[in-house]
């Protein structure tokens, strides 16, 4: 029997409601998959697109991006700043042969830890059905592909 692709999901959290959800999820013994590997960043707005490819390039399969809701953002705009740079976002990972649904942008509160089980649950469940991205050999075959600079010595 074959064994199930479980995915490497990278999730970017803002430290202040987003985390804090997280933690809370934690706490009250909320089910949900073991595939996202947190990281606190301070703000949703301070997550640079270079981040998320970073990940992608890193092995993570799929990225998470969650922040304060509208409006509730500790820093007065970032959130509104992700909530613009975000269809850019995807445009970006598309122009890389990444499809755009492996990145997922989501308000998620402190007090909303069963959305954030939610959301995980659901996050997982839609990229184990996309399947694993080989993002790294389609970069490499198609380097490989294309005529290679020559330079005088």
């Amino acid at each position: 029997m074959a064994e199930q692709f479980e995915p490497k999901i990278v999730g970017f959290l803002c430290r202040w409601c987003s985390y804090t959800g997280a933690d809370l999820a934690g706490t009250s013994r909320l089910k949900y998959p073991p595939n996202l590997t947190p990281i606190r960043v301070m703000c949703s707005g301070r997550v640079d697109p270079t981040f998320v490819m970073r990940a992608f390039r890193e092995g993570a399969d799929a990225v998470l991006i969650a922040g304060c809701h509208p409006g509730d953002c500790h820093y007065s705009e970032g959130n509104y700043r992700m909530m613009a740079r975000y269809p850019l976002l995807l445009r970006l990972v598309e122009q890389f042969g990444i499809e755009p649904e492996r990145v997922r942008l989501e308000w998620i509160s402190a007090s909303e830890g069963d959305k954030f089980a939610r959301v995980v649950r659901e996050f997982t469940d839609q990229i184990r059905d996309l399947g694993p991205l080989s993002w790294n050999e389609v970069v490499t075959a198609d380097s490989a592909a294309r005529p290679q600079e020559v330079t005088a010595p």
